[in-house]
């Protein structure tokens, strides 16, 4: 049994599918299983123990170099990924992306069942005229990973739980124990890692709000922060750490996917906005606070028990827009820092949080 997951982007989206990923191993545990997925977030399946295959497109960075010098490399890439992607005829394949992109790399592999859902799923770009087998569409109210699951139910395969099982390894957590170490962090008091940043600026919280809140909770509950965010948000963060007046340390665009997934396991709780990271945090295990204005946190929020959603819920929200030209994102600057550091209590006075720092 040859089977091929599609599940292309972006971080919470692969997050997600990692269910389903485990759902598949247990209803055939001698499959041979691959998953096509993007580079960006690549580092979330490589090494998975239910895997025996990754397959990885890199679209975008084939994009730039085919408009510059580096073309004939993009061309030789993209022969080899073509070679690999049909080199093996599977007897299924499944579309858990449901875009165009997805639908076509569908379309050009070997497979017997060509499996997503039918028409009716929103931003779904008639990829299912793609397919050969088609599963009736679910509400999109329902949450993205619950979806997944209703597209393996449909033929026949159940999840009895939700298992995720994000590979981390011993040397993530070496490294992350070691950068924090330098960084004067010995696990002494418990850590809460704050990742500020989002791809939409609808998303964002105010920098001021951030660092008053990390302020705060350091002289509250005695604890340590951490930032967390990719290459790209450091200045954001320089930003918030100038604005503070208590010590913090910066670990944005120093960690992997792997060793930000062992940092947020060492972490009693995370504070984010509705970006990858909260995903990784809930798929890890540890308790999120999310702050959500323009999305709906029934369908992408932190999944499982124990999370803390903050949402103020003006008429406008949710928007699903990337700019906001007549609110001025009143569902993100209505949100206060007395609500945010309230949620935060909640986690950390709670039985089950996980302030215990692993060796």
């Amino acid at each position: 049994m040859n089977i091929l997951i599609v599940k292309l982007s972006a971080i919470g989206d692969v997050i997600h599918t990692l269910p389903a990923l485990n759902a598949l191993r247990e209803h055939y545990p001698h499959a041979h299983i691959t998953w096509l997925v993007e580079a960006a977030a690549a580092d979330l399946v490589i090494g998975h123990r239910a895997l025996n295959r990754v397959i990885v497109s890199r679209r975008k960075r084939w994009i730039n170099q085919l408009k510059g010098p580096q073309r004939s490399t993009a061309l030789s890439e993209i022969r080899r990924f073509w070679r690999e992607l049909r080199d093996t005829r599977y007897d299924i394949i499944i579309d858990f992306q449901a875009l165009l992109k997805s639908g076509l790399l569908v379309w050009l592999a070997k497979g017997r069942r060509k499996i997503g859902f039918d028409k009716g799923m929103q931003h779904q770009e008639h990829s299912y005229l793609l397919l050969n087998e088609r599963v009736p569409p679910v509400d999109m109210e329902v949450h993205a990973l619950t979806r997944g699951l209703m597209l393996l139910g449909a033929i026949g395969i159940e999840a009895k739980a939700v298992v995720y099982d994000v590979p981390v390894s011993a040397d993530d957590c070496r490294r992350v124990r070691s950068m924090l170490e330098s960084e004067g962090i010995d696990g002494s008091r418990p850590l809460v890692a704050v990742n500020p940043v989002a791809l939409w600026e609808t998303k964002l919280w105010l920098n001021d709000r951030f660092a008053m809140l990390a302020d705060r909770l350091t002289a509250q509950y005695g604890i340590d922060v951490v930032f967390t965010g990719g290459p790209g948000d450091r200045a954001a963060v320089r930003d918030i750490r100038r604005r503070m007046t208590t010590p913090s340390v910066d670990l944005s665009g120093r960690t992997t996917l792997n060793m930000l997934a062992a940092l947020y396991q060492r972490s009693a709780l995370l504070v984010t906005t509705d970006t990858g990271p909260m995903h990784l945090a809930a798929a890890v295990g540890t308790k999120v606070v999310a702050l959500f204005g323009p999305t709906a946190p029934w369908r992408t929020g932190p999944f499982g028990d124990g999370h803390q959603v903050i949402r103020t819920a003006p008429p406008c929200s949710p928007c699903f827009k990337r700019q906001c030209d007549v609110h001025r994102c009143r569902c993100m600057t209505d949100i206060t820092v007395d609500q945010v550091a309230g949620a935060v209590g909640r986690i950390l006075h709670s039985p089950d949080r996980l302030n215990a720092v692993p060796s």
